[in-house]
């Protein structure tokens, strides 16, 4: 029996019908941008496999000292008990992530970085006494699946089953260009009922709604509007952090600088599941009482891992090395003279960059997750041996920063092959 049947028999896959969904493609081994499957054909990981593969699989490096670490320390309870990985770790963020960030609080995933995030901003303003429970999100915005982070994103046919279980959240017009009057004076009238919590957003791309991108000029101006009305910042970072949007963190573009961050992603490097939540000096300062009852009751059973922490370790190596600096600037130079190309051709309707993230919506009627091409994409991107994880009829590359000038052109090429797919 092949390895795609043994799958099927056993295995529930995320965001598929498994009525209708083709066999999975077994992948048996990966090396650098390259994921080679059971039948011996080669694919471009032009996506990271879903944004977390900074530095390209089976990296030699992270495996290195992920052995090494195996052999010290799998794991170790976090409450009451540390160890060295972890707090060298969080030592290296803290000089890494936007200025003011002084605290990290580790956990297992995207989702629950922005779980942490939403519970610290709701009880750092009841553990002050003066409690705030409105929480502002862009519409279209996708934070996680978990309860608290389906609840701060967009309303859709994902959270439909789920809508009378989510806690009432106000949201307001991504800012892209053309919108930004409209967002910024949606974000000052709710500001001023005076119990807003805190605005949680993506900085600079939207990722699953399309990679929307929008300027930091205006999300320094919205960031100014919070601080104007003591309202918390939170940046979900867990697809624009670690040289994504060209910079570090995407919040390194703005003058203005969030209160909390939420990481995870590329945090390792794509290697292990590893979640972290920042904070600044004051949101810490909240929870420091005699009273035990403002303590911060939160925690995973894999908080902190040592060997997840080990690989964040080693691709913060790697990612601060010039090589990687190099290459990010190579990708997004490489993404910039494609978008003048691409945006010219018959059946575009947008091109979008920001750094090495690059979109190209197709013309398909009303856009989409749902469209009808989306298939068609995927599979035309298969047979040409590269991986491109349509989002509708949004096609988007967001690739390892080992990726080639020769393999970036396949998967360029590969996207100007899908004009005869359209019309």
């Amino acid at each position: 029996m092949s390895l795609a049947q043994r799958d099927h028999n056993v295995i529930w896959h995320p965001y598929t019908q498994m009525k209708t969904a083709p066999l999975p493609i077994p992948i048996v081994r990966g090396e650098g941008a390259l994921l080679f499957a059971e039948d011996g054909k080669t694919y471009i990981d032009a996506v990271a496999s879903w944004w977390v593969n900074l530095h390209g699989h089976a990296h030699p490096y992270i495996a290195q000292k992920v052995a090494e670490q195996l052999q010290t320390l799998e794991h170790v309870i976090f409450a009451g008990f540390t160890h060295p990985a972890a707090v060298t770790f969080a030592e290296r963020l803290i000089a890494l992530l936007p200025q003011g960030q002084c605290r990290i609080f580790y956990s297992d995933n995207g989702s629950t970085a922005v779980e942490v995030a939403l519970k610290m901003a709701i009880q750092y303003w009841q553990n002050l006494g003066t409690p705030k429970k409105k929480i502002i999100a862009f519409r279209d915005s996708y934070h996680g699946d978990t309860f608290g982070a389906m609840s701060v994103s967009s309303r859709s046919t994902f959270t439909a089953p789920f809508r009378s279980y989510l806690f009432e959240v106000a949201f307001i017009d991504v800012p892209v260009p053309g919108h930004e009057a409209q967002s910024l004076e949606q974000l000052k009238t709710l500001a001023e009922t005076g119990d807003v919590a805190a605005l949680i957003y993506e900085p600079l791309v939207l990722g699953t709604a399309g990679m929307v991108m929008y300027t930091p000029q205006v999300l320094d101006e919205l960031l100014g509007i919070c601080r104007q009305h003591n309202i918390l910042a939170i940046a979900d970072e867990v697809m624009t952090g670690f040289g994504r949007t060209g910079r570090t963190f995407a919040s390194d573009y703005l003058p203005h600088k969030p209160d909390m961050v939420c990481l995870s992603k590329g945090l390792t490097g794509g290697t292990m599941a590893l979640g972290v939540t920042s904070c600044s000096e004051k949101i810490y300062a909240a929870f420091l009482n005699e009273d035990k009852g403002k303590t911060f009751f939160h925690g995973h059973s894999y908080t902190a891992n040592p060997v997840a922490c080990a690989a964040g370790l080693a691709s913060l190596d790697l990612l601060l090395a010039e090589d990687t600096q190099q290459n990010i600037a190579r990708i997004a130079s490489s993404h910039q003279a494609f978008s003048k190309e691409v945006q010219l051709l018959p059946h575009v309707k947008e091109v979008r960059q920001q750094g090495t993230i690059l979109a190209v919506e197709f013309e398909a009627g009303a856009t989409s997750y749902f469209s009808a091409l989306r298939d068609t994409l995927y599979n035309y991107a298969l047979e040409q041996g590269v991986l491109l994880r349509p989002l509708g009829n949004i096609i988007y590359i967001i690739p390892p920063y080992c990726i080639t000038n020769t393999q970036l052109e396949q998967v360029y090429r590969t996207i100007r092959g899908m004009q005869k797919l359209i019309g």
